[in-house]
């Protein structure tokens, strides 16, 4: 059994409609590498992570996403309905006491990010979840930040796969664990003060933010796409800034 798994899901936690346009988004180029081979190999850096799989659907695009993914790195096509089952059945594939959810939809999350919330983790063995907030309270998760990861205790991820009936429980797989404080124990890190605002925004939802990740790609190549450097650079760039305002805005208002 391993302590921490590194779970990276090739196919976003998206609506309907988004998870069609970016149905194959983990074969994008980026950085000059596939999307999905970015986000593994930043995953792989981390200390405390034991292993690290591939989580894609069973049908004939997401097993198509093994081209993509590096040779070392097990890719699980799991037929499973929804993205909550999909991430307890991989728990369970891979049988580990915690893991590390990841997501191509949060492409600028790294390492030392990652062992964060592990020694946090391990810091509190009852602890049953833990990931960013801003300062405000709202999960960096559910927000445009781009560099949230999730660590969640197993037996809590089943025991929220066996009880959640919200679809938007079962769309979103730590939804119901950070919405029952009170009967999980959730811990809430304070995001870095660079990536606490609401002019960022490097999560990719749809075609509009993989433009937003291209322009910085292209304004500092691909040898300097840390999130530190990023969020300076959009300092110096107020038009950029209230682009990402706006579409933040816009997508808070439709929640």
């Amino acid at each position: 059994m391993y302590k921490t798994l590194g779970v990276v899901e090739a196919l976003p936690s998206l609506v309907d409609g988004q998870s069609s346009l970016l149905r194959s988004i983990g074969k994008r180029r980026f950085a000059g590498k596939s999307l999905l081979e970015w986000i593994v190999r930043h995953a792989t850096e981390s200390h405390f992570l034991d292993r690290v799989v591939v989580l894609a659907g069973n049908d004939p695009v997401a097993r198509s996403l093994a081209e993509v993914a590096p040779p070392d790195v097990t890719v699980y096509g799991c037929s499973a309905g929804d993205p909550l089952s999909r991430l307890a059945a991989t728990a369970t594939r891979f049988p580990a006491e915690s893991i590390v959810r990841l997501s191509v939809s949060q492409p600028f999350v790294d390492a030392d990010l990652i062992d964060r919330l592990i020694s946090t983790a391990e810091s509190d063995p009852a602890t049953d979840y833990v990931s960013f907030a801003h300062a405000d309270g709202r999960p960096a998760i559910t927000t445009g930040t781009g560099v949230a990861a999730e660590w969640i205790n197993v037996t809590a991820l089943l025991e929220a796969d066996r009880d959640a009936d919200q679809p938007l429980d079962r769309q979103h797989p730590s939804r119901y664990l950070y919405r029952h404080p009170g009967h999980f124990h959730v811990r809430m890190l304070p995001l870095p003060k660079l990536l606490d605002r609401d002019d960022l925004r490097l999560a990719i939802q749809d075609e509009l933010d993989w433009e937003f990740v291209q322009m910085l790609i292209d304004a500092l190549g691909p040898d300097s796409l840390d999130w530190r450097v990023v969020a300076s650079l959009l300092d110096r760039h107020p038009s950029l800034c209230q682009q990402m305002a706006a579409r933040n805005f816009e997508l808070a208002m439709q929640e």
